[in-house]
């Protein structure tokens, strides 16, 4: 099920990319330019989001079991679904996130080698099967990625083959339903990554709110 009112725009892909940065630039933007825009992000953009993304997160959590790392995360996105994204949505405003269903299906199902059909009818299920209009994937080799970060959490603390797998999963994702999907090359500059998405993006504005 897509949205009806309002636009859903997703940034996803692996830690250092980028995602939050583009993110921020593209609600900007459209802000600058009149349109009434929710700039969000997953896990953790709710008060309930808050605990789970420190349960989640923190090194000092420990080892989890995989279906309980999954449920927690499906929590998070049920609560910000119904209670940030949706109403937002209703309202008619360019909804913006910061990871969505597709970091769940790559990290929790792909990168934990769970069936990633299991994980998908959770992460369906939680979100009410609300699905963005565009997903942006920022696309970087792990490697770099994961060498931008002086501290890691519990999730970027994994071994590189997990964070492997999870790019792999992005990409066979967006590979899948190129009409949903923008797969940018992260390591472009910036402005040159803003100019893109945006161009993608502006077919898009005509449901939205001013």
């Amino acid at each position: 099920m897509h949205t009806t009112t309002g636009a859903f725009v997703c940034f996803e892909g692996g830690d250092g990319t980028g995602k939050s940065t583009q993110a921020h630039a593209l609600a900007t933007t459209l802000t600058d330019r009149g349109y009434r825009t929710l700039l969000t992000f997953e896990p953790g953009d709710t008060t309930v989001g808050k605990e789970l993304r420190r349960i989640v997160l923190d090194p000092a959590t420990g080892t989890l079991s995989d279906r309980t790392e999954v449920l927690l995360y499906a929590a998070d996105k049920a609560e910000h679904v119904d209670t940030v994204v949706m109403p937002a949505l209703e309202r008619g405003e360019v909804v913006i996130t910061d990871r969505y269903v597709d970091s769940m299906l790559a990290y929790q199902g792909a990168g934990r080698i769970l069936d990633l059909t299991d994980v998908d009818l959770v992460a369906r299920w939680a979100t009410r099967d609300l699905r963005p209009h565009l997903t942006v994937v920022l696309d970087l080799d792990p490697a770099h990625g994961l060498g931008r970060f002086d501290g890691r959490d519990r999730i970027e603390g994994e071994p590189l083959d997990f964070f492997l797998r999870a790019r792999q999963a992005f990409l066979s994702l967006a590979g899948a339903d190129p009409d949903h999907y923008l797969v940018v090359d992260a390591e472009r500059p910036a402005d040159e990554i803003a100019d893109v998405v945006r161009t993608r993006v502006e077919p898009l504005l005509a449901q939205a709110a001013r």
